[in-house]
């Protein structure tokens, strides 16, 4: 007699429970989780994504964002209150090349073309007393908050393009909101000759550096003054640049020169206004 077969069930499909909650729907848009997810993309990727859609547009020019993007891309601290929108403020800073950005939180900064420490700040004397004595200067009134700094290579333009045998190097370091600010825009903000003076015989190098009075103390600042660390060794004619959270400094090594002169300057905010711009220069001789 032969086995008697089983009747084979029937499959049965397990259903998740309905639930009361519309959160527990998984949506693409979703403005919370978006805003999250912009905070990894770059600047470029914010854009391209923000012409997709309407919806697309409005959550990602969300001033949050952009501010998330800066502060990450330029590697700076919140600086609070800003006078422009954060959009613009990335535009701004990132339309060229640049060293990298730093904060001032005093309105005070030590300008010195010696990077070797300790530096010492300056008595209440004339800008161009102290340049000859110290080889630096004692400069108020900064507009606290993130700066950009550059370093600029450029021919000399005070002599003949064709003849001209050197070059001359600029530390230019400014205020994020510089660029924005209709004054500079139109001209009527320009720069305004600190001092100057010349070193009459070869120098090894041309160096220059930004520094937060506040923090010249500072551990990151001293990193400055490890000069093994980042300047070039002898036969290196490369720029080189470093910048920490509250100071910046270049340094070019130089081949046999006749000298150097350095002129030291700045832009204010208007005739009475803050100090929103800053350059050291030197040119050889």
């Amino acid at each position: 007699m032969g086995k008697r077969l089983r009747k084979a069930r029937p499959m049965c499909y397990c259903v998740s429970p309905r639930s009361s909650s519309l959160h527990a729907i998984f949506s693409w848009y979703e403005e919370d989780m978006w805003i999250e997810i912009a905070k990894f993309l770059d600047g470029r990727s914010l854009v391209i994504l923000a012409m997709t859609c309407k919806w697309f547009n409005r959550i990602m020019m969300e001033d949050s964002v952009w501010k998330y993007a800066c502060l990450r891309d330029l590697q700076v601290p919140d600086p609070g209150k800003v006078a422009f929108k954060w959009i613009k403020l990335y535009a701004a800073a990132f339309d060229w090349m640049r060293i990298g950005a730093f904060l001032f939180d005093s309105t005070a900064a030590l300008l010195s073309e010696s990077l070797i420490a300790p530096l010492r700040i300056p008595d209440e004397e004339t800008t161009d007393r102290t340049l000859q004595l110290q080889g630096c200067c004692l400069l108020k009134n900064i507009k606290a908050g993130i700066w950009i700094a550059d370093l600029q290579l450029v021919r000399c333009p005070v002599c003949d393009l064709d003849s001209c045998d050197g070059t001359m190097q600029t530390l230019d370091a400014r205020h994020i909101e510089l660029f924005l600010n209709e004054g500079y825009n139109n001209g009527s903000w320009d720069y305004d000759v600190l001092g100057s003076h010349n070193i009459s015989k070869h120098a090894d190098g041309a160096s220059g550096g930004i520094f937060d009075i506040k923090h010249l103390k500072d551990q990151t600042t001293s990193d400055i003054f490890d000069l093994k660390s980042w300047v070039g060794k002898k036969n290196d004619w490369q720029p080189k640049a470093v910048v920490t959270l509250h100071a910046v400094a270049v340094n070019t090594n130089l081949q046999n020169n006749e000298g150097i002169q350095i002129k030291y300057q700045a832009m204010k905010a208007g005739k009475e206004g803050e100090v929103v711009a800053i350059r050291i220069s030197q040119q050889l001789l």
